[in-house]
């Protein structure tokens, strides 16, 4: 797992990088996460980012394991390994954790963190979400579930699929 600490990262285990974020509750800041796979990152990424960490103090980033993209995404993704993923995201100013998760939705990673808000992005309708086990385990959890608008055209899978027509 890595942190970033002043712009400099760290290699920490996932129950170090835990302890950092109930400290930080502790002392009164309010705890975002989000979660994806987050493959090839692009300009979409990086708004939804900044939109999370408006809406609080830390923002944790939950990224699938390089076997989970797989499960989700087919055998072809991920195109960058979860190491360059995880490495990548907290190279971005709004990221402060990012941790690796196996499974392929993220109900552990948000029973882990605990969050005051969980931020999903507007792909989804409130409708569908309500469908997925993190939107239960949210509601457990008793955090607010906010839904991020996207910038249309601006994808992980429309770049791979660009990048793949470009080559025919």
């Amino acid at each position: 797992m890595l942190a970033k600490s002043t712009n400099v990262f760290q290699q920490m285990s996932e129950n170090e990088i835990l302890n950092l974020i109930e400290r930080a509750r502790q002392a009164g800041q309010r705890i975002i996460a989000t979660n994806g796979c987050f493959d090839i990152l692009h300009i979409g990424h990086l708004r939804y980012l900044e939109k999370s960490k408006k809406l609080g103090d830390l923002l944790v980033v939950g990224i699938n394991s390089d076997l989970s993209v797989k499960a989700l995404k087919g055998p072809s993704r991920p195109i960058n390994n979860q190491a360059d993923r995880a490495e990548l995201l907290l190279g971005l100013k709004p990221v402060d954790f990012v941790i690796i998760f196996e499974e392929t939705d993220a109900c552990n990673f948000l029973k882990q963190v605990k969050p005051d808000v969980y931020t999903k992005g507007g792909d989804y309708s409130p409708d569908e979400l309500k469908n997925w086990p993190e939107y239960k385990t949210a509601q457990l959890l008793g955090c607010k579930i906010e839904i991020i608008s996207l910038i249309e055209g601006k994808s992980s899978t429309q770049t791979i699929n660009k990048i793949n027509d470009a080559s025919l």
